[in-house]
C-alpha cells in the first residue's frame, strides 16, 4: 500500500470512530485536533497533529501551540510532546492516530502532574482604568432598527391595518386571475 492509501484508510477510520465526538476536530484531511479532558478542566489540553506526505512511514507533526493551551507552561508542553514522540516511535509504520489520542487520554494525569496554570492575560495596574473598562463593556450598543422615511411610513400604514397585517383581499387581482384559469366550465 502507498502512503496515500494508508492515509485515506486511517482518515476514514478516524471519521467513523470519532463521529459526533466534540473532542475531535478534522481541520483538513491531513490535520487534526483532539481535546484531552473536559473544557472546564484546568488540566485539559488540545493536541494538534498533522501528517506529512509520507505518513505513516514518517512521524506526524505534533503541536501544542493552539490558543487553548496558552495556560500550560512550556516545560509541561515539552514533556507531553516528548512522551507522545516516544509513542510515535513505537508505532512508526502503522496507523497511529487513534493510539496516540487514546494513550494521551489514559495518561492525562501523568502528563499534567507538574502543571501549574500560567496567566497570560493582561492585568491593569490602575483601578481607574478597570472602572473605565467595566463601564465601557456594560454599555454595548443596541442593534439599530431600520429607519424609514415619512413617505415609506405613509405607504406602509396605507397598506396594513393597526396590527401590521395586510387587509383581506389585498391581492384580489391575483385571485381572480387564478380562478379564471382553474374555474369550472359552463354547463350549457
Amino acid at each position: 500500500m502507498t502512503a496515500n492509501e494508508d492515509q485515506e484508510m486511517e482518515l476514514e477510520a478516524l471519521q467513523s470512530i470519532y463521529e459526533g465526538d466534540d473532542c475531535f476536530k478534522e481541520l483538513s484531511p491531513v490535520s487534526f485536533q483532539y481535546r484531552i479532558g473536559d473544557l472546564e478542566d484546568a488540566k485539559a489540553f488540545l493536541l494538534d497533529i498533522s501528517w506529512p506526505e509520507t505518513y505513516p512511514e514518517t512521524a506526524p507533526k505534533i503541536s501544542l501551540d493552539a490558543f487553548f493551551n496558552n495556560r500550560i507552561c512550556p516545560e509541561v508542553k515539552k514533556t507531553i510532546i516528548t512522551k507522545l514522540e516516544e509513542q510515535v516511535e513505537a508505532n512508526l509504520g502503522t496507523a497511529m492516530m487513534y493510539t496516540l489520542f487514546e494513550w494521551a487520554k489514559e495518561n492525562q494525569q501523568q502528563l499534567m502532574e507538574t502543571h501549574h496554570p500560567v496567566n497570560n492575560a493582561l492585568t491593569l495596574t490602575s483601578s481607574s482604568e478597570s472602572v473605565i473598562n467595566a463601564n465601557f463593556s456594560s454599555s454595548k450598543k443596541k442593534e439599530k432598527k431600520e429607519q424609514l422615511t415619512k413617505s415609506q411610513k405613509r405607504k406602509l400604514t396605507g397598506k396594513t391595518d393597526n396590527k401590521g397585517e395586510l387587509p383581506r383581499g389585498w391581492n384580489w387581482a391575483d385571485v381572480i386571475k387564478h380562478l379564471s384559469k382553474t374555474g369550472g366550465k359552463d354547463d350549457d
